[in-house]
């Protein structure tokens, strides 16, 4: 069952500097959101709260709510790691183990939850979760080679086969296309597209196309500038942000006569 995700006024710090300041949005089940803007204006840094990655950098922590379905994540008393299960991940440069080979890669978000499975169940993930990666019929010959063999396409969707192994609710992908060349982008915005039945996605991309072709809602976070905090600027229907959006500073940004 795939979930809503609902942030009321988060402000992100890295020590006492104010990274993003007084952010709420509501992101809709089983759909695809974009984050987009200019370089350092905190997308990837807001992304990383919705799953309490943040707090694993030194100094950093946050004020506010990130609700998971009525939840929040930032209660006392809630695992990290238990919200990471919920909330998956996918990196902007592929990240498989690279000694693994592609099997245990898919099965190690599940060993680390120490889940005992027999060996047909464990067979019976990694066939699933491939194929909801779209890998399958590329590697099911190989499943005992080395994840690290793969191509860089290949690699990132290896990695979204690991994210769905565990059963998240959400997936988050960090730039997931940007080490990508065009074919394997054009292959994981098809996979991102087939996703959003299953799980809440939600993206941040440097790609204004590729926002306007995988995502529902945009998002368009901007900086005053150096040294300020990032924030939300608007959020709405991704056809209305790249066509009639609200803010001027939007309708700059993605007319491309920012900066």
């Amino acid at each position: 069952m795939s979930k809503s995700i609902e942030v009321n006024d988060l402000n992100v710090y890295y020590g006492d500097f104010l990274a993003v300041e007084g952010v709420s949005i509501d992101i809709q089940p089983r759909s695809v959101t974009a984050f987009i803007g200019p370089s350092g204006c905190g997308k990837s840094t807001f992304l990383r709260t919705l799953n309490r990655m943040h707090e694993v950098i030194p100094g950093a922590r946050v004020a506010g709510e990130v609700l998971l379905n009525g939840k929040n994540l930032y209660d006392p008393g809630v695992d990290p790691v238990l919200v990471r299960r919920q909330v998956g991940m996918v990196f902007q440069r592929p990240n498989p183990f690279p000694t693994m080979s592609i099997r245990d890669n898919v099965l190690a978000g599940v060993k680390l939850n120490n889940s005992r499975m027999s060996k047909s169940d464990q067979d019976d993930l990694v066939e699933r979760s491939l194929r909801g990666a779209n890998l399958w019929n590329e590697v099911k010959d190989r499943l005992e080679k080395p994840g690290s063999g793969l191509s860089g396409g290949q690699q990132q969707r290896l990695c979204i086969a690991r994210a769905i192994a565990v059963s998240p609710e959400v997936i988050l992908m960090d730039e997931p296309c940007s080490a990508l060349d065009p074919i394997s982008t054009f292959a994981i915005e098809e996979l991102i597209a087939e996703l959003k039945n299953d799980y809440t996605v939600v993206i941040v991309t440097h790609n204004m196309q590729q926002a306007s072709r995988v995502s529902d809602k945009t998002a368009f976070f901007n900086i005053a500038g150096t040294g300020k905090p990032g924030k939300l600027i608007e959020f709405d229907e991704t056809p209305k942000i790249f066509t009639t959006p609200s803010v001027q500073a939007t309708e700059d940004y993605v007319s491309g006569r920012f900066g």
